[in-house]
């Protein structure tokens, strides 16, 4: 009997190859001083689809932000290697925008002038940039403030700001570095909730890092727990709550709180 027959061929495409990968990582640095190793991370391997929105989430000084710096290009691994759309990370590039713990903004610019600063340093014309930038200043809830000064603004719009710079040149990756972290409970779920209809409007692929779980639930399509130092990915999980969301819903939902304590376990055995 011909089995050829019987076996259907498996006709499901092929997953598309992931959009950032890290494997077997160490970053560690060397006191110019002493001459004291300090390793950050040691084993660190994960990887990253196109659209996705993973949270990295560990305690301080995990090395959470040693990962952003490696794949921004601010630093080079120890061991490993990391590959962003199929190539080494080299150098800091327009794929790859950053969002910090603080904005950053220039002072003596105004909000639009901030959003557009690095189009126009390009030298890209102001018929493609100008759009961008008046999609993302409606996005992140500026207008009307395009003409104002940084020091004009609440802590919580200076981060709108600083998001909208990020993604004017429609990089593919957005890394954010802890950028809701120093504002108000309040603030930082309006924040929360900006950034996701944002990115649902953009579709980039977003690495956050935080050390709150509640936040992690609520934005994340994925969780990697870091370690304690050397950090590496002692725990991922798979988010269940679909899209949209909504914080009031999912605190009411039992696997909030069944997860929230799966995470705290997981830190606190470090």
């Amino acid at each position: 009997m011909n089995l050829q027959v019987l076996i259907a061929p498996d006709r499901r495409a092929p997953l598309p190859a992931p959009l950032i990968v890290v494997e077997d990582v160490a970053k560690r640095f060397v006191d110019g001083r002493t001459g004291r190793v300090t390793a950050a991370l040691e084993h660190l391997s994960f990887a990253i689809r196109e659209g996705e929105f993973v949270c990295l989430l560990g305690p301080s000084d995990c090395g959470k932000s040693s990962v952003l710096d490696l794949l921004c290009g601010f630093e080079q691994p120890t061991e490993g290697r990391i590959v962003v759309e199929g190539g080494p990370v080299g150098e800091p590039g327009p794929d790859r925008g950053i969002v910090f713990q603080e904005a950053l903004l220039f002072p003596w610019l105004s909000v639009f002038d901030n959003i557009t600063f690095a189009p126009r340093l390009a030298g890209v014309p102001a018929a493609l940039y100008r759009p961008r930038a008046a999609r993302l200043i409606a996005l992140m809830g500026l207008d009307g403030f395009e003409n104002h000064a940084p020091y004009e603004l609440s802590g919580g719009m200076r981060q709108r700001v600083a998001i909208a710079r990020a993604w004017i040149s429609e990089p593919r990756i957005l890394l954010m570095d802890e950028p809701f972290g120093a504002l108000d409970a309040q603030t930082r779920l309006a924040m929360q909730e900006q950034l996701l209809i944002a990115r649902e409007a953009t579709g980039a692929t977003v690495l956050f890092v935080t050390h709150d779980i509640e936040e992690a639930l609520f934005l994340a399509d994925r969780i990697l727990v870091l370690s304690g130092r050397p950090g590496r990915v002692a725990r991922e999980i798979a988010v269940p709550f679909g899209r949209p969301r909504h914080y009031e819903a999912l605190l009411t939902d039992a696997r909030f709180g069944r997860l929230k304590r799966q995470i705290v376990e997981e830190l606190r055995a470090g």
